[in-house]
């Protein structure tokens, strides 16, 4: 890489995952894209300050910040913006400890925008394979030359992942080639980070390990978090939560 990546300061531990996911992409957007919090305040018209507090979960951001952070960094938005959707419904439950959101400097007006609620995202217009985990990994291209991830046959079979409150996803757990499957995903390396589908096919898995996840909904929250953590204990891998290629592999035994 041409620039050094900042060290970030750790997350509050007593930040809701849904959101963590949402700070954690856009804290990797903003290292692939090399922009400094003065650059992002000259390209999106929110201050450095704001954008200090966002990726360091201290505030939520507006779903036009979201918006510019993406269009900033050379990516579509809509990845963003579903985690931001996600993000907001956790951060109201919240809402009596921390604030919503918070109030955008304008950019080039003389006037103080008030944010209130975001728009709901329209999801079931969403390409295949936008919503797909970890939309930004290491050596995939997006669009103007981003990192971008793609999808697996699996999941790009099934179209757009369109999350909807509530819903959940039946498990058929089967063995091919000695690796065991659910349907969704065939991915073996990606790191889940937002809703799709290679969520609910490590949702699957666990379930099938005997690992609750909770609802099988490709979104990941707490009750998974903790489900991938004690997988990951029981198989002696670092309990971080986090799915990548290692506790993938051990999923699919």
């Amino acid at each position: 890489m041409g620039w050094n990546m900042p060290r970030w300061r750790e997350l509050p531990s007593s930040l809701d995952e849904r959101v963590r996911n949402l700070v954690v992409q856009m804290r990797r957007l903003k290292d692939r894209s090399g922009l400094s919090l003065a650059s992002l305040q000259t390209k999106t018209g929110y201050s450095s300050s704001s954008w200090e507090r966002y990726l360091n979960g201290r505030a939520l951001p507006p779903q036009k910040a979201v918006e510019e952070l993406a269009r900033a960094g050379g990516v579509d938005p809509a990845r963003l913006l579903v985690l931001h959707e996600v993000a907001q419904e956790a951060w109201k439950q919240e809402v009596a400890t921390a604030p919503a959101v918070d109030t955008p400097e304008p950019r080039n007006t003389g006037r103080v925008v008030l944010i209130g609620v975001c728009t709901a995202v329209a999801l079931g217009v969403l390409l295949a394979g936008l919503l797909i985990a970890a939309p930004w990994k290491d050596g995939e291209q997006g669009q103007n030359g981003a990192v971008g991830a793609q999808p697996s046959s699996a999941s790009a079979s099934r179209g757009a992942f369109a999350y909807k409150a509530g819903q959940t996803y039946p498990c058929t757990v089967n063995r091919k080639n000695r690796r065991l499957y659910a349907g969704y995903s065939s991915t073996r390396t990606a790191l889940l980070s937002g809703p799709g589908w290679d969520v609910v096919e490590a949702q699957c898995l666990l379930k099938h390990q005997g690992f609750d996840p909770g609802g099988v909904d490709g979104v990941i929250g707490p009750k998974t978090t903790r489900a991938v953590k004690r997988l990951q204990q029981k198989a002696g891998l670092p309990p971080d939560g986090l799915v990548g290629a290692q506790t993938w592999q051990v999923l699919r035994r």
